[in-house]
């Protein structure tokens, strides 16, 4: 472990970090900005000096170190470390994971992207998540933080914004921001969105996962009036809301990361109302209790006859995590007037199999939801016994042609 002295960041040239980098110990662990933020250039560099080291970053995307020697870990899998054979998956809910970041997965070196400075500070931009606590568990324990000031970065508020004597080291290097374009609206999504718009009223508090149901749902929340968004994260759907003032315009948009287009990072630069916070804060549970209507939108892979969710499981491999899903689920069902959709379609049509199965026999993500909402219809489950959850699920979500099935199969498991 390195103990150096603190002092204001220091500007280097690829040359000088090139240097530090050769001299760090063996096998460090490096947690790196994720999601879209990857600091390519930095992490570039890093991966050409350091011959052996771990690295865990969130969400991590295509393109990132991949050969012998460089081992993941994470408790979010992108798709740049799916499938990978060196890759260590570490089950966490993200509220968790800073705490298992400052007392189990210590840090030895921190590569950020960052904005460029302004005043004696830089912002973190799209990608706040776990990086401050990162940022804490390095300084305590020694090791460095190196930031990639990169002016294409948008400066966001809130946790985001870092002095600069919390960086050791700075790297001047614009590079363009990743991008990320939603998925075409399925038909199958549009009407699982459609269902789920009809129970969201006006001045509701929306958390909505990554995928096309959410979209769909944003989609349709349109027309509404005095929304406020308390999210992990968001992309061009809430901005779509903010520009026909569906927002409540004196509540901030708070989340702990974002993606999208680039009219999006231009939007969030130096932009008062988007809240940029932690992730222990955004993902705490009893924060998001206290939002008003606190309604959370989350898709599965599969939902069970006990309203038990596996979604972060495919064959029993590990293909994404919990990330904030569970987080949002129990904070919406503590909040006055609050809500927690499970959404998923009801057949699955490369296997040719029912998405709404009598027993998940893979671990289990969530359970204890709302509703549970296929394009077939709306399952009531929070509130009701065993047994009309296991007939709610059945007959309002599941496929017509898995109904018998699922009866028999939930006769003999005694819940129908």
């Amino acid at each position: 472990m390195i103990n150096r002295k603190r002092h204001f960041v220091k500007v280097v040239s690829e040359d000088q970090l090139s240097k530090i980098f050769r001299d760090l110990p063996d096998n460090p662990r490096v947690i790196a900005s994720g999601n879209f933020a990857t600091p390519k250039k930095l992490l570039s560099l890093f991966d050409s000096q350091v011959p052996h080291y771990t690295l865990h970053m969130l969400n991590a995307q295509k393109g990132i170190p991949d050969r012998e020697g460089v081992n993941y870990e994470t408790a979010f899998v992108g798709a740049g470390m799916r499938n990978n054979p060196r890759l260590k998956y570490v089950p966490s809910r993200l509220s968790l994971l800073p705490v298992l970041i400052r007392d189990h997965l210590v840090p030895d070196v921190l590569l950020l992207h960052t904005s460029t400075p302004r005043f004696d500070t830089v912002s973190l931009g799209i990608e706040v998540n776990i990086l401050p606590a990162a940022i804490e568990a390095v300084r305590e324990h020694g090791g460095i933080v190196v930031a990639q000031g990169n002016a294409n970065m948008p400066y966001t508020y809130g946790d985001s914004q870092i002095y600069e004597n919390e960086i050791d080291f700075l790297l001047l290097s614009d590079e363009p921001l990743s991008t990320h374009a939603p998925a075409r609206i399925s038909e199958v999504a549009t009407h699982i969105g459609e269902k789920i718009a009809s129970l969201v009223s006006n001045g509701s508090t929306l958390q909505l996962g990554i995928g096309s149901v959410p979209d769909a749902v944003l989609e349709l929340m349109k027309s509404r009036t005095g929304l406020r968004i308390w999210t992990e994260m968001f992309s061009d759907g809430v901005l779509e809301l903010e520009k026909l003032n569906a927002l409540d315009s004196e509540i901030p948009i708070t989340a702990s990361f974002l993606f999208g287009s680039d009219e999006l990072y231009q939007w969030a630069n130096l932009n008062r109302r988007v809240r940029m916070l932690r992730t222990e804060k955004t993902n705490d549970p009893s924060l998001i209790a206290r939002q008003a209507k606190m309604t959370s939108i989350n898709a599965a892979l599969q939902v069970d006859l006990y309203d038990q969710a596996n979604a972060s499981r495919v064959r029993g491999s590990i293909y994404s995590g919990f990330g904030g899903s569970t987080d949002f689920i129990i904070g919406s069902l503590h909040s006055r007037g609050g809500q927690s959709f499970m959404a998923l379609p009801s057949w699955h049509a490369k296997t040719n199999s029912s998405n709404i199965v009598p027993l998940i026999d893979v671990a289990v993500t969530s359970f204890q939801h709302s509703y549970v909402v296929t394009e077939q219809g709306i399952a009531t489950c929070f509130g009701k016994s065993q047994f009309e959850q296991a007939h709610n699920l059945i007959h309002r979500a599941a496929h017509p042609e898995a109904r018998d099935s699922l009866t028999a199969a939930a006769q003999k498991m005694g819940i129908l």
